[in-house]
């Protein structure tokens, strides 16, 4: 990677758009920064120079998504999931054709999200189900570990809950806390940073503090429904950056 002012700059605005959406949301949409990278850097190579910042954005965050803000019976049931999910999908990197992940994440969120605007208003909140806590903390774990966005199926498992706005954010903050700790290690392993890389990673934490506190003052402002509603249009934002990265893979 070439060390240009476009380069520092973009990767600086990719990074500053993650670390609002871990302050707005608790994490999960970091995809929703990523496209910005794919300007100066091939994505191996944004998904190696992102992975310790994720660990610096996170710790930063739980200043704000206290241990108060976790909603625990879950995060018992997700996280064992979650480590073996990322496991997995450190062998898959290796074998696994990406862009059929993307496309089959994609339309399964973009059912998730049809099925829930489509639904019933007054629909019953949905009973926490150690099954689907299982089976969303694995998927997560793989797609996060593959894509970088593991966001899709622990939202599709947390949204329906009824869990309030902050112990959602905080919840989701947690988990990705463990995640991208987790996910450091075979990421670096995959792709080692050069020189460069390590310049523009030193240059980016200066974006944290600011991006997950004005993400954060968002929250705040923001109401009950409307943080589950823009929870819902950064599924569907993720999902079509998914499909598009699958089938333009599969077009090229």
């Amino acid at each position: 990677m070439e060390l240009t002012v476009t380069t520092i700059l973009i990767t600086f605005t990719g990074v500053f758009l993650i670390c609002f959406m871990k302050g707005a949301f608790g994490g999960g949409f970091s995809i929703v920064g990523i496209p910005l990278l794919s300007f100066v850097m091939d994505p191996v190579t944004a998904g190696g120079l992102l992975a310790p910042l994720f660990i610096a954005m996170d710790l930063f965050a739980l200043r704000y998504w206290k241990p108060s803000t976790w909603s625990k019976p879950d995060l018992v049931l997700l996280l064992p999931g979650l480590v073996i999910g990322i496991a997995l999908g450190y062998v898959l990197f290796r074998v696994l054709d990406h862009r059929a992940v993307a496309i089959v994440m994609a339309v399964v969120t973009l059912v998730f999200v049809g099925l829930w605007l489509f639904s019933d208003p007054k629909v019953i909140i949905a009973p926490r189900s150690t099954p689907k806590a299982v089976a969303a903390g694995l998927a997560s774990g793989v797609t996060t570990m593959v894509a970088h966005s593991g966001g899709p199926p622990l939202a599709m498992y947390l949204l329906p809950l009824g869990l309030s706005k902050e112990v959602y954010a905080g919840t989701t903050s947690l988990f990705f806390t463990v995640g991208n700790a987790t996910k450091a290690v075979p990421w670096l392993l995959l792709v080692r940073p050069a020189g460069n890389e390590w310049i523009v990673m030193a240059i980016c934490l200066l974006a944290i503090p600011t991006g997950v506190w004005l993400g954060w003052r968002l929250h705040g402002r923001l109401d009950q429904q409307q943080i589950f509603r823009a929870c819902y249009g950064l599924l569907v934002v993720t999902a079509l950056k998914l499909l598009w990265d699958g089938v333009s893979g599969y077009l090229a």
